[in-house]
């Protein structure tokens, strides 16, 4: 069961199947989406979907949907992804453009940082980003990030590992 972690201003909880307009949306937009992927059909953006699911069945931890509490609508992912074959963990987010600029994305990153460490019990809890993701660097600073290492990944491209302290500062 994928547990519903609440913050001030959100609902971190299990992406469901009528979130797929918002993947979709989200994975279209060839801006919004350049670090992840994108942009992506309406039939990859389902994979994603079924992915993010998918990735709790068998990891037991993973990716929310997030849902703004003022509206009760989707408005982005975060959580913690470890796919087969890359060498590490990481906290991952993305945002639709709308809800972007507004701390959302700190918000959540410290509700899920908390789970890792907590309810999960790691040691550490990490994130990596293309070094041209300079929203995803700020964050990763914001939340305390120092960096690591420097690593090359299964894609070919060489990221800075980010080690993201509890509490998020």
């Amino acid at each position: 069961m994928i547990p519903t972690l609440e913050t001030d201003r959100l609902l971190l909880r299990a992406p469901r199947g009528d979130d797929f307009p918002t993947y979709a949306a989200f994975y279209a937009d060839g801006e919004a989406s350049h670090f992840y992927g994108g942009p992506l059909p309406a039939d990859r953006a389902w994979r994603q979907l079924a992915m993010d699911l998918g990735h709790w069945e068998l990891r037991g931890y993973g990716r929310w949907a997030l849902e703004s509490r003022a509206e009760g609508r989707m408005i982005g992912g975060c959580g913690l992804w470890w796919p087969e074959g890359w060498p590490r963990s990481e906290l991952t987010w993305w945002l639709l453009p709308g809800a972007r600029g507004a701390g959302l994305a700190t918000e959540a990153s410290r509700a899920a940082i908390t789970f890792a460490y907590d309810v999960l019990a790691w040691d550490l809890v990490e994130t990596h980003m293309d070094d041209g993701n300079e929203a995803a660097r700020r964050l990763a600073l914001r939340l305390g990030g120092q960096v690591i290492a420097r690593e090359t990944f299964p894609d070919g491209r060489a990221r800075d590992v980010f080690a993201l302290p509890r509490g998020g500062s």
